[in-house]
Parts: structure tokens; C-alpha cells; sequence
């Protein structure tokens, strides 16, 4: 397992553009009178202000002290997603695994993965890289994890009545594809999300956040699924 590398060409103290993000400016201007004092504090951002996607809690703090500060509050889960042919939907799966407390997001497959799409949310997300399937369920299996496959297969069972294991890996296919045989083979159960309309599918960056706060509903929240719910869609 290899430490996904941030790409040099974004700096941190880059401004949020893009997406919804784009119409409003956001952030916060130069720290006005005497600077608070605290190693958590950049310099830099108090001298020229901080406009980064980051909560008001963490304005004008450096990276590191916003990664360390976020490590003592991570939930327990993971994400993986499988990347066999650069899908742009892993930046938004980044992005919501960061706003939902995720431990770490795995990439399998190709290393490189479309950032654009998580708003450099990636610079605070732990992300690693798995070259296969394999490497996968070994690390799992070395960290007492369990691989929970989420994709509307046949023979899928209904993320809404399923109790998500807390050291649960949730795992996501590609746009179009979902998830491949390999990675079906090795989940301890395969979910899929109840739809009601006239598309066959929603896309991997919306499947991933829902079936996030499914598992923050039971394990934050204390919020069990029923297995007596409704499973059937029209």
C-alpha cells in the first residue's frame, strides 16, 4: 500500500473555484489586528487570508495541524473504488469521504485518479493506492476489515435493511461497469441502493455518499436499520 502523492501543481492556498463553489467567493480575508498565537496557525494565511474549502473551525490553520486535528476524529470506515480507466466521478468520492469522516480512501487499479472533482478536500483525506484487487483483501485482511461490495446487481441486498458492519470497506465500482467480477467475488456481501424512477443507475459519486451516511446513521447516530422495511421498488 502506497500513500496516494498530492499533486504539486494545487497549492493548498489555491482559492475554491469550480462547481457551485464558483458564483460565490469564499474563505475569509487577512486576520485583522494582533495574530492569535498557537503552532497550528500558517503565517501565511493570516498575513494574506485563507479562501480553502475547509470549515470555519480550521480557518488559518497549517495542513498538517488539520490532518493531525482530523486523525483523532475519523470514523472507522473506509472507502475503496476501483480506477481502471481514470474515472472522474473518484474526485466526488473523495471529496464526500472527507466530509463524512471516512478513515482512508482506496484507489485500485491506475494510480492516477481525476482530482478535479474533490476540491482539494484530497489535501485532509488519507487516499492510498492498491496496484489490484488483491492487494486490496490482503491489506483488509490485515486490518480486520471487511470488504462490503455496493453496486445494483441481481441477488444485491437492500443497503436500507442491511446492518453495515462498523469496520466495514465500502467499495464501489466504475461509472458504467460498476463493480468488477474480482472485486464481487471477495465482498462479504454485495448492497444495492432502492431506486424508484426511470434510470437504470445513479452515478458511483452518489451511490458512495449514500451508502456513507447510511453507516453513519447506525454507527454515529445509533440509528439501526429494520428488517421488517419495505425492499421492493416499482
Amino acid at each position: 500500500m502506497n500513500e496516494q502523492p498530492t499533486p504539486e501543481a494545487v497549492s493548498d492556498t489555491t482559492p475554491v473555484t469550480g462547481g457551485e463553489d464558483e458564483a460565490r467567493e469564499v474563505g475569509v480575508g487577512p486576520w485583522p489586528g494582533p495574530w492569535p498565537e498557537g503552532e497550528h496557525y500558517d503565517p501565511e494565511l493570516l498575513a494574506n487570508g485563507d479562501r480553502r474549502n475547509v470549515v470555519d473551525h480550521y480557518r488559518y490553520w497549517r495542513r498538517e495541524a488539520v490532518v493531525a486535528d482530523l486523525d483523532m476524529v475519523r470514523h472507522d470506515f473506509h472507502v475503496a473504488v476501483e480506477n481502471w480507466s481514470h474515472d472522474f466521478n473518484i474526485g466526488s468520492v473523495v471529496r464526500t469521504a472527507n466530509a463524512f469522516g471516512c478513515a482512508a480512501v482506496h484507489i485500485v487499479g491506475k494510480r492516477r485518479w481525476n482530482r478535479r472533482g474533490a476540491m482539494v478536500t484530497d489535501r485532509y483525506q488519507h487516499v492510498h493506492h492498491h496496484p489490484d484487487t488483491t492487494a486490496l483483501v490482503d491489506w483488509a485482511a490485515e486490518h480486520d476489515l471487511v470488504l462490503i461490495g455496493v453496486d445494483n446487481l441481481p441477488g444485491a441486498v437492500p443497503l436500507e435493511t442491511y446492518p453495515l458492519p462498523r469496520n466495514a470497506v465500502l467499495v464501489f465500482g466504475q461509472e458504467g461497469p460498476g463493480l468488477s467480477e474480482e472485486v464481487r467475488q471477495v465482498c462479504a456481501a454485495v448492497l444495492s441502493i432502492a431506486q424508484f424512477g426511470s434510470t437504470r443507475s445513479i452515478n458511483a459519486g452518489a451511490a458512495a455518499a449514500i451508502a456513507m451516511h447510511a453507516w453513519v446513521r447506525a454507527h454515529v447516530f445509533a440509528q439501526p436499520v429494520s428488517d421488517t422495511a419495505s425492499t421492493s421498488a416499482p
